[in-house]
């Protein structure tokens, strides 16, 4: 599979604009802006989160949208407001006849692999899981590794040492965010506090500014969110702190929801990850297994703080760039497991020089 980062080109920013425009979605299928004979059938399932979510659901939108303009293809998209939705979801797309469906978030796991095997002709493609099934492509991500870019960052920034994490449910995937953020963290201060919560959610807002609010009533003064529509709670709750206190966003590009007060967010490029599998499926080259995309394949990064770099430490940029190239090379390999954690050897700014 081609490097994600590689295809963005022109179009990205003609693309950016329409990930939330079918928030209403519920029922049968859609074709969103589907082009007039087109012959690419693509299929989408969101995750709980749904569209709108300004970050995981959304920036896989993006990439169907983006298939809709490069590919001329047609999409259908269901929105999952329960758990129970995603098997009768997944099976409608199927019976519709799309050719390449994605189920969007690895809580759809169970579902697809009950799924996939009742339509052997339809290819399926399951973002932040692993399927084991013939028709079925697996995209993960190492999220660790521009979630330790982002602990750096936080490290290097907080006044208080004191940061937070805030996650969703916590799983193995969300725990992959927390242990990438701390080890960044403690690798530039290593006496910094990370204190740690998790919402049980990925589509309650108020609760993620609750708990946004108790972080922060703790001592926090950057809360790093890995759980998905909650993460807008949190970033309205950084709205009525003053200066000096952050939040570091999620998956999509969510610096200008806050401007200033959105210190960074870690990139998830689920939408380049969605638009490279639709381009395989044009071909009829569809790749089989498992793909994994981190910081070396374009998958995974941090935004260009847009709104923030003025703020920043001096040096931080270059410390942040330097622990970068260092996990491409392989010299750091960020834990993605409590237990890796526990056993990772801190590596300090110097020791990079």
């Amino acid at each position: 599979m081609r490097k994600p980062a590689q295809r963005l080109g022109l179009l990205l920013s003609l693309v950016l604009s329409v990930a939330a425009c079918s928030h209403g979605q519920t029922g049968a299928p859609s074709t969103p802006g589907a082009s007039e004979g087109a012959t690419l059938d693509l299929g989408m399932v969101t995750d709980v989160g749904g569209l709108g979510d300004k970050s995981f659901n959304d920036s896989a939108y993006r990439g169907l949208v983006r298939a809709q303009v490069v590919l001329h293809a047609t999409s259908s998209v269901l929105q999952s407001r329960a758990v129970s939705d995603y098997e009768p979801n997944l099976s409608t797309l199927a019976q519709h006849g799309d050719a390449l469906i994605f189920a969007i978030g690895f809580l759809m796991h169970d579902a697809l692999n009950d799924v996939a095997p009742r339509f052997p002709s339809t290819h399926f493609a399951i973002i932040d899981s692993v399927v084991d099934q013939p028709n079925v492509t697996s995209v993960t991500f190492k999220e660790e590794e521009s979630s330790f870019l982002a602990g750096v960052l936080a490290g290097l920034v907080t006044k208080r040492k004191n940061v937070a994490f805030l996650g969703g449910i916590p799983s193995p995937l969300i725990e992959k965010f927390r242990d990438g953020f701390e080890a960044g963290v403690k690798s530039v201060n290593p006496g910094a506090t990370v204190l740690v919560k998790y919402t049980g959610s990925f589509d309650d807002v108020a609760s993620g500014k609750e708990y946004a609010s108790v972080l922060f009533d703790q001592g926090a003064d950057i809360i790093y969110t890995a759980a998905g529509k909650c993460g807008l709670g949190a970033i309205d709750e950084v709205r009525t702190r003053p200066a000096g206190y952050y939040i570091i966003g999620v998956d999509s590009d969510q610096d200008s929801l806050a401007p200033g007060k959105v210190l960074t967010s870690a990139l998830k490029h689920v939408d380049n990850a969605v638009f490279d599998l639709a381009a395989d499926a044009a071909k009829g080259t569809v790749p089989a297994g498992h793909l994994i995309l981190g910081l070396k394949a374009g998958g995974v990064g941090l935004t260009p703080m847009t709104y923030t770099r003025s703020l920043l430490p001096a040096g931080a940029e270059a410390t942040v760039a330097r622990y970068r190239q260092a996990i491409i090379a392989g010299t750091i390999v960020v834990p993605s497991t409590p237990q890796e954690l526990q056993n990772f050897r801190l590596v300090s700014p110097a020791a990079l020089k």
